[in-house]
């Protein structure tokens, strides 16, 4: 009985991760997989949230919280089975809630604290913090005042996919949070101050921390008080039992929007194909909207087929509108490819 292991990231603009793996197992079945594991994925970028519920369950919690210029913005949190509680500081201090034009000074991570603070008030003993799409530059310490520089003891885990140093958040980030040159210079100066202030005050040099400096040093600010940087792929693939899901695979297919580069280095589509290897799963495959020419000699080195989206349509912009229907078509060809001759299935 052959078996299949999808475990895509989301596909910004057209799925959801959860969209894209359903796709997928569409496409493998009708190729004739009969045991068919789907097991979406993140790297605690924006999404985190929503691909664990879809994973694993749980529930929302809501929150009305401060935005990241002031202003009161209604967010959310979650609760996973296990009793983790899922922070995605998106939803509090992200570019996405940012109304008009950013104030990468002003930016404040107070409403990611505020999440934060709400999970461990109901009980939360382990919270996992998503720190993709940001619009902060504030070195976290708006989120650690809220909580009182304190943890309250609990196992905080910061997911990023990053390695950006504390002190290198505003040269690497600030551009695209809306930071001039002379701004990106002044929010390193604070952020250098902060890192003094931090160690004179916890014992803790965030300047040595390696991704230290994820979400405008969110990360760096609550390691400060006792929280963990981690992969979050890793994190993300352990809370969602990915190992099991590619014990005795056949066939594991990921994939995302856009695969380059960087996608093989702490990211969802790198993370699956490097497990996926580990584990002995024979046969390997991406599927992405667009795969630049770098990313194909990556995946071939890693030994995986790919199926851009854009090579089955006669306009890109299709691959946007009819991902899902393309993101099936591209698994049944790639499920085929994986099993052993014999009939082929129709769809």
């Amino acid at each position: 009985m052959p078996v299949a292991t999808l475990a895509p990231d989301k596909f910004r603009g057209s799925c959801s991760a959860a969209d894209a793996a359903a796709a997928m197992a569409r496409g493998v079945t009708a190729a004739g997989f009969d045991d068919v594991r789907v097991v979406p994925m993140a790297d605690g970028g924006d999404g985190t949230l929503d691909t664990l519920l879809a994973a694993v369950g749980g529930s929302r919690r809501p929150a009305r919280v401060t935005g990241p210029l002031g202003d009161p913005v209604a967010a959310e949190w979650a609760q996973l089975p296990d009793g983790t509680a899922v922070v995605e500081m998106a939803r509090a201090s992200g570019l996405a809630v940012v109304t008009g034009r950013n104030d990468p000074l002003r930016a404040t991570t107070r409403g990611t604290g505020e999440l934060i603070a709400a999970a461990l008030r109901a009980g939360a003993r382990r919270v996992v913090v998503g720190v993709g799409g940001s619009a902060t530059t504030d070195g976290g310490l708006g989120a650690v005042e809220v909580l009182g520089w304190s943890l309250l003891g609990a196992d905080v885990v910061v997911a990023c996919d990053v390695t950006t140093a504390f002190v290198d958040a505003a040269a690497r980030f600030g551009p695209q949070k809306g930071a001039s040159a002379a701004q990106v210079a002044l929010l390193t100066r604070r952020l250098e101050r902060l890192a003094e202030q931090y160690e004179a005050r916890t014992g803790v040099d965030v300047r040595a921390l390696e991704g230290g400096g994820a979400a405008g040093g969110l990360a760096g600010g609550l390691a400060a008080i006792g929280a963990t940087v981690a992969s979050g792929f890793d994190v993300v693939a352990d809370l969602v039992g990915l190992e099991a899901a590619l014990d005795g695979a056949d066939l594991v297919l990921t994939g995302e929007g856009r695969c380059d580069a960087t996608s093989f280095t702490g990211k969802v589509v790198g993370g699956v194909l490097d497990w996926a290897a580990e584990l002995g799963v024979p046969h390997r495959g991406v599927i992405a909207g667009q795969v630049t020419a770098e990313a194909r000699d990556e995946a071939s080195v890693r030994g995986a087929a790919v199926e851009a989206l854009v090579d089955r349509v006669w306009q890109a912009g299709e691959a946007f509108t009819r991902a899902a229907t393309l993101v099936e078509e591209a698994a049944v060809d790639l499920a085929r490819r994986a099993l052993p001759p014999g009939p082929t299935p129709s769809m």
